[in-house]
This record gives structure tokens, sequence and C-alpha cells, in this order.
């Protein structure tokens, strides 16, 4: 079961609210009411009151019987950039500078079902190499490279001895 709130027009910049977005994604309702209350950006007041907006829209569409607030789950949450309020500010010369206030259209759907949270299988290649990662690795007993040298050293030494006689 979903429901969905949206907060249309919303002052703030998409990519701004995008980072305070990235903390709560995929997390239950209430840890991500907990997260927002802590966050010290413009964007999470108004992310907090959209989030509970759902929340109430959830469960006044399933009923309090059927549906508590701590079973919900965020399963989408997106901001997408709105129009741009065009301001002007005067500047020397009879120029004028050019204001982009930005605003956003954020969305966000919750579920009693976890999306994401379900097991994927891997596909059979996929899975020899994590086993291969599992498995310890055999360690085969290095060969010494001082007795390789040894052997160089002795052959050499012998071909100096023939050469000189």
């Amino acid at each position: 079961m979903e429901a969905v709130a949206r907060a249309k027009f919303a002052r703030g910049s998409a990519r701004k609210v995008r980072r305070v977005v990235e903390l709560i994604k995929g997390k239950n309702v209430e840890e991500a009411l907990n997260i927002l209350s802590f966050v010290p950006k413009y964007a999470a007041k108004y992310l907090e009151k959209t989030l509970k907006s759902a929340s109430a829209n959830a469960i006044s569409q399933e009923g309090t019987a059927k549906l508590k607030a701590e079973d919900l789950y965020i399963k989408k949450i997106f901001v997408d950039g709105g129009p741009l309020m065009k301001r002007i500010r005067p500047a020397s010369m009879g120029r004028a500078f050019r204001i982009r206030k930005r605003t956003n259209h954020l969305t966000i759907v919750v579920s009693d079902e976890v999306e994401g949270k379900k097991k994927i299988e891997a596909k059979p290649a996929v899975k020899k190499q994590v086993e291969k990662a599992e498995k310890p690795k055999e360690v085969k007993p290095k060969k010494e490279k001082k007795a390789r040298k040894e052997k160089v050293v002795r052959k050499r030494k012998s071909e100096e001895k023939e050469k000189e006689e």
C-alpha cells in the first residue's frame, strides 16, 4: 500500500534539497523524522512536513487498525526543479544583474513494504566470484631466493675457473 505527498513550488534549489534527501532515502518514517529534526538545513523543515503528510495520507487511506506509522518506509523520494523567479538587482552605470530565485517540487512515496531490502539472487558468475573471495587462499611455501642466488654465484665461479684453466 502506497501513499504520496507532494510539496510544490518550495523555495530553495533542488540541488541543496537533494543533499538532505540522501540522508533519509529508504529509511523508516520514524527514523527519517528523527534525522530531519537534527539537520540544520532549511530544506529539512519542509521535508519533515511533507513526510508527516505522506504518512498521514497512508494511515487515512488504510485505516489505523490495519496500519501504524512505525510500519511505513520511504519507498521513493525525489526532488525536481521548479520554475525560476527572476528578479533584477540594480548595478553601477545603469546595468542590472539578474537574480534567479530557485524553486523545487518534492515528492515522497511511503509504503508498508520495503523496496530495495529484498534479496536479489546473483548471477552464477557473480556467485563464483563471491565464493572465491570467501575461501581462504592456500599459502604455497615460497622458494628461498638465497638458495637461487647461491646457485648462480657457484655457476659463475665455476665458469671463471674453467676460463682461467
